[in-house]
C-alpha cells in the first residue's frame, strides 16, 4: 500500500475511535493506526498508538512489537531492547522479535563506544589544556571546571580516572593558583563519591599527605574544599565495609581498613604539626568527630576509637594543652580547644569497658603529670590548660586529673597572678570546675570570695568577666527555682548588667565577650534576669552577632541563655499532694517565678522575633563545627519550638529560614531534640502552605521527622499535630503520598485511627482521607478480610462531625474508584442503611454532599444495592434533595437527579410505581 492509502487507513481508525466506548475495539485499533504510522515513518505517533494499546492489554504482543520498533527508529534503543525481549519470551520462537534483538544489541553496544569515545577526546583535550604552560588563565579555568562537572557523570569519573587522570590532578593540586587546586580537590570528589575501589586507588596512589598538607594551608576555602574530600572518601570506604553482603565484589574489594588507617593516622599526625593552620587543624578534628567513634551503639565494634586512642590521644592533648600567648604550640583558633573537647568526648563515650576507661584515665593523667612535674610555670600551665579541656569534654576524666596531687592549689595560686594570661589559663579552669558537682561545693568554699576579689579588684575586664562567670555558675545551682538563691536580692541583676555591659563593649575581644554570654546562660535562670535581657536590644544583637561570627564556641552559651529566655525547657509539674506532704515533712518545695508565667513568655518570645533571633538560630544551624554540638543543636530546637508556638508568629519564622533550618535539626539531634524539631515542623505544615514553607525537593524531607511523632513516646498533643501536618502533605500530590507510604507510616495512621480521644482519631481519619487517593493504599481496602471498610462505615454514623465528615469522604472516593466495594458496604453492619440515610439528611452541607455522592456510587454500581436503596425511605430523601430549592446546592439536587435517573433506567422505580397502584386497587 502506498502512502495514500495509508494516510486513509489512519482517518478510518481515527473515526472509529470516536464511534465506540470498549476497551478492547480501542486497543486493537490503536495497535493497528500505530502499524500505519510505522509505514509513514511518524515514529513518535506509532508509539503513543502502540502504548495506549498496551495500557488495555500488557500482553499484547504486537503493539509490544510495533511499539519497539517505533523506539528503534527514534534512537531509544534502551526501551526499544526492553520491548523486544518481552516480546521474545512471549513468542521464543518468533524470528522477527529475534532479529530485531540483535539489531538492537549492535546498535547499543555502538552507541556506548561512541558516547566513551567522545568522552575520552574531552578528557584528553582538558588535560592537554591544564598541563600546558602556554594556555591561557581563562582557558585554564574553564578546562578545570569543565573536569569537574564531567567527573560527577559516572562514565566521566571512569574516563578520568583510565587516562591516569590521578597523576594529574596531583599536579594540579601543587598549582600556586587557588582556583585550580579548587577544581582539583571537586574534581576529587566526584571520583570518589559512593565508589570504594576508585577510592582505595586514589588514597593508595594520591597519598594521604599532600590532602593533609592541602587541607592544612592557609586558605579557608581550600582547607573546607579538602576537608569535604576526605569526608567522601571516608563515607566511600565505610560503606563499603558495612554492606554485609557484598556478593561479587567479595573477590574484587579487598578490605579497606588499610587505607582508613592511612587517612586516621595523617590527621592525628596533623594535630601537633605547628606547619598546619589553625582551620586546617580543626578540620581534620572535624573529620575525627564524625568518623572515629560508633554511629550507633548497637554496633559493637569501636575498633577504630581504640586504636585511635592508642596511636593519638597524647597527639590530641598536646592541641588541648596548647596556650597561645606562652607556648611553643601549633596554630590554633578560638573553636580549636572547644572542638577536641567534643572529640574527647565522643571518642571516651565510645569505649564499652571499664578496662577501656581506665586505660583512657591513665593516658591523660600521664600526659598531665608529665607537663605538671616540669620545672617553671609553662608546663603547669599547659597541665591546667589540658585539664580546662577535659572538663569540658569527657568531665569524668576531667575531675580525676584535677584531683592529681597539687592541681587545685597551683589553679588557686595562679588565679592571684601578675600575669593576665596565666590568670586567665587559671580561672577558666576553676570556671569549669565549678559546673562539675564533685567540685562544685569545694569550689563555693573556696572559689566565692577568690572570684569575688578578681571581679572587683582586677584591673582587666578579660579576668574580671571570666570571675564573673564563676560566680554566675556557683550562683545559679538554683537553676529555675525562685526560692534557692546563692546570693542576696539583686545580686544576680547587677551581675547581669554587668555581663550585658561587656557584651555590648566591642574594644573587648570576642573571646572575652563570649564569656559574658557564658554568664547570661547561668543568670538567665533568673526570670528577673530574661526580662532585663529581652528589653535590651543591643544586648540580644550584640549576642546574636556573636552567635553568627567565626567563634563556634559561643554557640552553646546562646542557645543556653535562649532557652532560659524562652522557657522552653522541660519542667515536670509537681504532685499537688506531694507538695503537701513535702510542707508537713518540712522539705524543700520548688517555686517558679511570677515572671515565669506563660503571659511574660509571649512577651519575651515576640521581643526576640523583632530582634531577629530567627536568622541567628538558621546561622547556628548552618555551623560546621563540633562546637555545634548534639546538645547545642537540642537547645535550638527547643527555642524554635517555643518561636512556632502561636500561629500568628509561623510565618515570620519560615520567611527568615526557620523551616529550612529545623530539618537537620529533627535528624541530627538528641533525642529528645530529634521530638521538639519534629513538633514545630509539624506546627508549622499545619498552619503554612508546605510548598512554600519547604521549596522544591525540601518538602519530601518533612515526612520522616512528621511521621517519627506517630509514637506511644510521644504525647497526645505531638501525635495529633503530626497527623494534621501529614494530612495537609498527603493532600499536595501523589508523589508526597507515597514518600508517606515509604516511611511506613500508614499502619501507625490506622492505629490512631482507634484512638479514644476525639480529635486524634477524626485527624487520622482525615489523613487516611487523603492518602486514598494512592492506589497502594486503596488496595488495601480491597483486600478481604479485615474490618477496615466496615470502620469507615461506622465512622459515617458516629455523633463527631468532624469524624463522620473525614470517614464519609474516604468511603465517598474508594466507592467511587473501584465500585465493587459498594457491594461489600451492606455486609459491614446491620444498620448501614441507616447511616447512610442519616448522611442524606445531615443538616450539615459537606455531610449530605458525601451521602448522596456514596448512594450514587452504589446505585451506579449494581441494579440489586440501587433496589435496596429504592426499596427503603432514601427515595422519598432523594426526591426532596432533587427538587433543590431552601439553599440546596445545586451539585447535590443533581447528583441526587441522577440516582434516580439511574434508577428509573434499571426499571426500579416505575416497577414499584405499578406494584403500589397494583396493591392499591385490590379489595
Amino acid at each position: 500500500l502506498g502512502p495514500r492509502d495509508m494516510q486513509g487507513a489512519v482517518c478510518c481508525y481515527t473515526k472509529a475511535l470516536k464511534l465506540t466506548d470498549s476497551h478492547a475495539d480501542k486497543a486493537v485499533l490503536y495497535r493497528n493506526r500505530s502499524a500505519c504510522y510505522l509505514k509513514l515513518e511518524e515514529y513518535s505517533k506509532a508509539e503513543a498508538d502502540a502504548s495506549k494499546a498496551l495500557d488495555t492489554d500488557q500482553g499484547d504482543v504486537k503493539a509490544r512489537f510495533r511499539r519497539a520498533q517505533a523506539f528503534q527508529k527514534l534512537g531509544r534503543f534502551d526501551q526499544a531492547f526492553l520491548d523486544a525481549q518481552r516480546c521474545a519470551q512471549l513468542e521464543p520462537k518468533n524470528k522477527a522479535f529475534q532479529d530485531l534483538l540483535r539489531q538492537l544489541g549492535a546498535q547499543i553496544q555502538q552507541k556506548v563506544s561512541a558516547q566513551l569515545n567522545s568522552t575520552d577526546a574531552r578528557v584528553q583535550q582538558m588535560f592537554s589544556l591544564l598541563l600546558d604552560p602556554s594556555t591561557k588563565e581563562c582557558d585554564r579555568q574553564k578546562a578545570a571546571q569543565n573536569l569537574v562537572v564531567l567527573s560527577r557523570e559516572e562514565a566521566g569519573a571512569e574516563q578520568i580516572f583510565r587516562n591516569d587522570g590521578v597523576k594529574l590532578i596531583q599536579k594540579l593540586l601543587q598549582s600556586k593558583l587557588e582556583d585550580v587546586v579548587l577544581s582539583a580537590l571537586r574534581t576529587l570528589v566526584g571520583l570518589c563519591t559512593g565508589h570504594q575501589s576508585r577510592t582505595m586507588a586514589i588514597v593508595n596512589e594520591l597519598g594521604m599527605e599532600q590532602l593533609c598538607v592541602v587541607m592544612g594551608s592557609g586558605a579557608s576555602s581550600v582547607s573546607l574544599a579538602a576537608c569535604h574530600l576526605l569526608q567522601v572518601m571516608f563515607e566511600a570506604l565505610t560503606e563499603g565495609m558495612k554492606r554485609e553482603i557484598r556478593g561479587k565484589d567479595e573477590a574484587i574489594l579487598p578490605e579497606p581498613s588499610k587505607e582508613l588507617r592511612s587517612m586516621l593516622r595523617h590527621l592525628l599526625e596533623m594535630m601537633p604539626a605547628s606547619n598546619v593552620s589553625g582551620p586546617g587543624r580543626d578540620s581534620a578534628i572535624n573529620l575525627l568527630v564524625k568518623q572515629v567513634p560508633r554511629k550507633s551503639l548497637k554496633n559493637p565494634d569501636n575498633s577504630l576509637t581504640l586504636w585511635v586512642v592508642d596511636q593519638g590521644l597524647k597527639k590530641i592533648l598536646e592541641v588541648a594543652g596548647t596556650v597561645p600567648e606562652i607556648s611553643e604550640g601549633p596554630p590554633l583558633t578560638d573553636n580549636s580547644h572547644m572542638s577536641c573537647s567534643v572529640l574527647l568526648s565522643k571518642l571516651y563515650d565510645d569505649l564499652k569497658s571499664d578496662k577501656e576507661r581506665e586505660n583512657f584515665n591513665k593516658l591523660c593523667e600521664e600526659y598531665v603529670q608529665q607537663h605538671f612535674s616540669r620545672p617553671g610555670l609553662d608546663g603547669k600551665l599547659r597541665a591546667i590548660q589540658t585539664v580546662s579541656v577535659l572538663l569540658q569534654g569527657p568531665s569524668d576524666v576531667g575531675n580525676r586529673t584535677l584531683e592529681m596531687s597539687g592541681m587545685m592549689d597551683a589553679v588557686i595560686s595562679l588565679c592571684a597572678s601578675e600575669d593576665v594570661t596565666h590568670q586567665q589559663v587559671a580561672v577558666e579552669a576553676l570556671i569549669h570546675a565549678a559546673g562539675k558537682a564533685k567540685r562544685a561545693s569545694f569550689i563555693t568554699a573556696n572559689g566565692v570570695s577568690l572570684l569575688k576579689d578578681l571581679y572587683k579588684k582586677s584591673e582587666n575586664d578579660r579576668i574580671r568577666v571570666r570571675a564573673l562567670v564563676g560566680l554566675c555558675k556557683l550562683g545559679s545551682a538554683g537553676g529555675t527555682d525562685f526560692s534557692m538563691k546563692q546570693f542576696a536580692e539583686g545580686s544576680t541583676l547587677k551581675l547581669a548588667k554587668q555581663c550585658r555591659k561587656w557584651l555590648c563593649n566591642e574594644t573587648l575581644p570576642p573571646t572575652s565577650r563570649r564569656w559574658s554570654v557564658e554568664g547570661l546562660a547561668y543568670l538567665t535562670f533568673d526570670a528577673d534576669v530574661k526580662e532585663d535581657l529581652v528589653e535590651d536590644k543591643n544586648a540580644l544583637l550584640a549576642m546574636f552577632d556573636l552567635a553568627k561570627s567565626e567563634d563556634k564556641t559561643v554557640l552553646f552559651a546562646v542557645g543556653s541563655t535562649l532557652v532560659n529566655c524562652t522557657n522552653s525547657y522541660d519542667v515536670e509539674k509537681p504532685d499537688p499532694q506531694m507538695v503537701e506532704l513535702a510542707k508537713y515533712a518540712k522539705q524543700h518545695v520548688p517555686e517558679e517565678h511570677p515572671k515565669d508565667a506563660p503571659s511574660y513568655v509571649e512577651k519575651r518570645l515576640v521581643k526576640l522575633l523583632e530582634a531577629g533571633v530567627v536568622s541567628a538560630l538558621v546561622c547556628m544551624v548552618k555551623q560546621e563545627s563540633p562546637a555545634l554540638t548534639e546538645a547545642c543543636r537540642e537547645c535550638i530546637a527547643r527555642v524554635f519550638l517555643a518561636l512556632v508556638e502561636r500561629q500568628e508568629d509561623r510565618g515570620t519564622v519560615v520567611a527568615q529560614g526557620g523551616g529550612k533550618a529545623l530539618i537537620p535539626l529533627a535528624s541530627d539531634n538528641t533525642d529528645a531534640g530529634k521530638i521538639k524539631a519534629a513538633q514545630a515542623l509539624a506546627k508549622i505544615t499545619i498552619t503554612s502552605n508546605p510548598e512554600i514553607a519547604f521549596p522544591g525537593e525540601r518538602i519530601y524531607e518533612v515526612v520522616r521527622p512528621l511521621t517519627s511523632l506517630l509514637r506511644l513516646e510521644c504525647t497526645l498533643l505531638q501525635n495529633f499535630e503530626a497527623l494534621m501536618a501529614l494530612t495537609n502533605l498527603a493532600g499536595i500530590n501523589d508523589r508526597l503520598r507515597q514518600k508517606i507510604i515509604k516511611e511506613k507510616a500508614v499502619p501507625k495512621i490506622e492505629g490512631y485511627m482507634f484512638e479514644e480521644h476525639d480529635l486524634v482519631r477524626a485527624s487520622a481519619t482525615e489523613c487516611m482521607c487523603n492518602l486514598v487517593l494512592n492506589t497502594e493504599v486503596q488496595k488495601l481496602y480491597l483486600a478481604t478480610g479485615n474490618d477496615r471498610l466496615k470502620l469507615l462505615v461506622l465512622y459515617s454514623g458516629e455523633d463527631d462531625g468532624r469524624l463522620r465528615k473525614a470517614a464519609a469522604g474516604t468511603l465517598a472516593m474508594l466507592t467511587a474508584e473501584h465500585p465493587e466495594l459498594c457491594a461489600r458496604i451492606p455486609g459491614t453492619t446491620t444498620h448501614w442503611l441507616e447511616i447512610v440515610q442519616a448522611l442524606l439528611l445531615s443538616e450539615i452541607p459537606d455531610l449530605r454532599h458525601r451521602g448522596v455522592v456514596i448512594v450514587q456510587n452504589m446505585i451506579q454500581a449494581e441494579k440489586s444495592l440501587a433496589e435496596k436503596l429504592i426499596e427503603s425511605e432514601a427515595l422519598e430523601i432523594l426526591s426532596v434533595l432533587a427538587k433543590g430549592g431552601d439553599g440546596m446546592p445545586d451539585a447535590v439536587s443533581k447528583i441526587a437527579q441522577n440516582c434516580l435517573d439511574k434508577a428509573m433506567e434499571y426499571g426500579i422505580i416505575r416497577n414499584r410505581e405499578e406494584k403500589e397502584k397494583s396493591s392499591g386497587t385490590e379489595p
